[in-house]
């Protein structure tokens, strides 16, 4: 089973933004990224473009199912249909990974703490690309 964990953050939010993420097969990573992804952006917008990117990274490992895991419960509860998407800048993102949804026969949203193991991995790689700004 291929898992995702992504994480978004932004110090200021509004303020520097940058994404962490890592795909792997149960315990063993598989591909790790981060990147800078702007001056003024939200946390919000950032946990979803680091779902974007798992989503992605994710497409070159499997076709079939896929677990993301993050600790946005907002994005979660937005994906799962729990809450509706209010906010306009959220809107295209939502979609963009609605739409990316679509290259995996069955997709699972999992909300965990700020504390998993490999939630913290990805907090330590956006929180490098911040601190390199």
């Amino acid at each position: 089973m291929i898992f995702t964990n992504s994480d978004g953050g932004a110090r200021g939010n509004p303020g520097p933004g940058a994404i962490g993420v890592i795909v792997r097969e149960d315990e063993k990573i598989l591909t790790q990224y981060s990147a800078f992804i702007g001056k003024f952006v939200t946390n919000n917008i950032a946990e979803y473009e680091a779902l974007i990117k798992a989503l992605e990274l994710a497409r070159k490992f499997t076709d079939d199912e896929i677990t993301c895991v993050l600790d946005s419960e907002l994005v979660v509860k937005q994906l799962l249909g729990e809450y509706r998407v209010k906010n306009p800048h959220l809107l295209p993102l939502f979609l963009k990974v609605q739409k990316l949804q679509e290259n995996f026969k069955k997709i699972k949203y999992v909300h965990v703490s700020r504390e998993n193991k490999f939630q913290i991995i990805v907090d330590e790689l956006l929180n490098n690309e911040l601190d390199r700004k």
